[in-house]
């Protein structure tokens, strides 16, 4: 049995298909492929409020190929979702239209907090240290998801309008940076010695250059060294030095600049990275649909 994940973010659109085990009482799945298609919908969404023609042509011939390869690798259920940029375009529905009528493929775009249930669906809080309070920080291209977990469960969750592509478009606001400081020290006031938790493409990137070991945590200074060793070369010499692609060697800056504050603000010392997204949430939704008791 197969299942597919479809998520339409402000940077990029994903396409997870995932082998699904029973084993007893025991559902998880094996990830089979991951197609990550760069559309950075985001620029036209957040500076011009809708999405171009030659952008929603790009987007439906992704759908497309998404639906044959679905059909391909015999894809039982699927759930497809569009988050931030889609929100804000004023022809998101549109789009959505156009999707369900050319690509077969049902879209739904998710408000800011179901963004977050789904992304939290992967079932994070069972890999978490019970005893020990944690700060989730999910940062995407158009949207930043909070929450705080503490004894493995979620005490509060909110969703900013804040994400990498919305500040390299200079579309991030002053009042949206205060909200979220104020959000992140009020709710974590009462939480002694906080870990962090960070998800998103930016953040696995970090980690991957960190040359951490699985399963232990970048430390906030690794990060912030990190942050200032990218910073130090250009544009150019991040995508032909470094060998970063092309659309994340822009985005990574400002990705790690959101990661970092929040951190500083949270008093959070280290991050860990499990390496999971929404399309993860979204397979492990349809399990949860599909494997009732």
């Amino acid at each position: 049995m197969r299942y597919a994940a479809i998520d339409i973010g402000s940077n990029a659109v994903r396409l997870l298909i995932a082998d699904i085990i029973q084993n007893d009482k025991e559902v998880s799945f094996k990830k089979t492929s991951l197609i990550r298609v760069p559309l950075r919908l985001g620029d036209d969404a957040f500076l011009d409020k809708e999405i171009s023609e030659k952008k929603t042509e790009e987007l439906i011939k992704t759908m497309i190929a998404f639906r044959h390869l679905m059909d391909v690798y015999k894809v039982s259920d699927y759930m497809a979702c569009a988050t931030s940029a889609m929100r804000e375009a004023k022809n998101g529905q549109k789009i959505v239209q156009q999707i369900k009528q050319k690509a077969s493929i049902d879209l739904e775009i998710v408000e800011g907090q179901r963004e977050a249930n789904i992304i939290y669906a992967s079932h994070i809080e069972l890999s978490l240290e019970r005893k020990k309070n944690y700060l989730y920080i999910d940062v995407g291209g158009g949207s930043t998801e909070l929450s705080v977990f503490s004894n493995g469960e979620m005490i509060a969750s909110r969703s900013f309008n804040l994400g990498g592509i919305r500040i390299l478009d200079n579309q991030d606001k002053e009042e949206t940076w205060s909200e979220m400081k104020e959000w992140v020290k009020d709710k974590v006031q009462n939480y002694k010695n906080l870990s962090g938790i960070g998800t998103g493409g930016n953040i696995n990137k970090l980690f991957k250059m960190a040359e951490g070991k699985d399963n232990d945590p970048i430390t906030f200074t690794k990060l912030q060294s990190l942050y200032t060793y990218l910073n130090s070369f250009s544009l150019k010499d991040r995508i032909n030095v470094l060998g970063l692609n092309s659309d994340r060697a822009d985005v990574i800056i400002p990705a790690a600049e959101i990661y970092l504050t929040v951190m500083k603000w949270g008093g959070v010392k280290q991050i860990y990275v499990p390496r999971v997204g929404l399309v993860d949430g979204v397979i492990q939704l349809l399990i949860d649909k599909n494997f009732k008791n």
